[in-house]
């Protein structure tokens, strides 16, 4: 059975490059989503990871750069870097945020083609990562950073949405306050505990859940918390 064709995104705001990546890359035997825009791109990578993108930097709205660090939060799906943008400042800058190449415009199709096989026999991990949770009528999507309770979005600050996706990550399973305090205020804060009170009462608030009979967040005290996963077919 043949393997299935590598997905590429392409993400240019210039129709005549998205024309022309599209044939060299189709020519050579890989699949090819396209984007305009950022906005369009991080939708792309949350609806269906590809298994490698070709980015510009000069992008309406959401820069090229923006769309990395985003992408890099969820994801370490290959990125090459397709810019005019010549400067060593904006190449180290594109690579510090995860890109893995960076090429600049004009380019030979011969020589882009050779760096989209290196960075794609260099995955490190495969197309389906987990960029979203479901606990039961709970559902975190963390590439747009939204929550939804029964279908209804839950509006959550960025310190906010951060503990519940860590939580969410090992849900069921007790979390301590310092892992969470280290893995989402940074090593330092281990011992800063009363911020952690904070944003889960925030959290409960939100959820509508009650911390004498949680149905979403319990408190193991002196030890953490833990997200809870309700009984199948409940």
């Amino acid at each position: 059975m043949t393997a299935p064709a590598n997905r590429i995104l392409v993400v240019d705001d210039e129709p005549q490059i998205r024309k022309f990546l599209d044939i060299i890359l189709k020519a050579g035997g890989y699949d090819v989503e396209q984007a305009a825009n950022g906005e369009k791109a991080l939708e792309a990578c949350a609806l269906k990871p590809p298994d490698l993108v070709i980015l510009d930097l000069g992008l309406p709205g959401i820069s090229g750069h923006d769309v990395i660090a985003a992408v890099r939060e969820w994801s370490q799906v290959p990125i090459i870097v397709l810019s005019v943008r010549e400067a060593e400042s904006e190449k180290i800058k594109a690579l510090d945020l995860g890109a893995v190449d960076y090429v600049t415009k004009p380019f030979a199709a011969g020589e882009l083609m050779a760096r989209v096989r290196a960075a794609l026999r260099g995955r490190a991990e495969p197309a389906h990562e987990k960029w979203f949770a479901e606990i039961g009528d709970l559902r975190i999507d963390l590439p747009v950073r939204r929550v939804t309770l029964a279908g209804r979005e839950i509006r959550l600050s960025r310190r906010e949405f951060d503990v519940l996706w860590y939580l969410a990550r090992h849900a069921d399973r007790i979390v301590t306050h310092q892992q969470l305090l280290r893995e989402v205020w940074g090593p330092g804060q281990e011992h800063e505990t009363h911020y952690l009170r904070v944003y889960i009462r925030h959290l409960r608030q939100k959820l509508g859940d009650d911390s004498a009979n949680p149905r979403y967040i319990d408190n193991e005290p002196g030890v953490g918390y833990r997200l809870l996963v309700p009984p199948e077919g409940s």
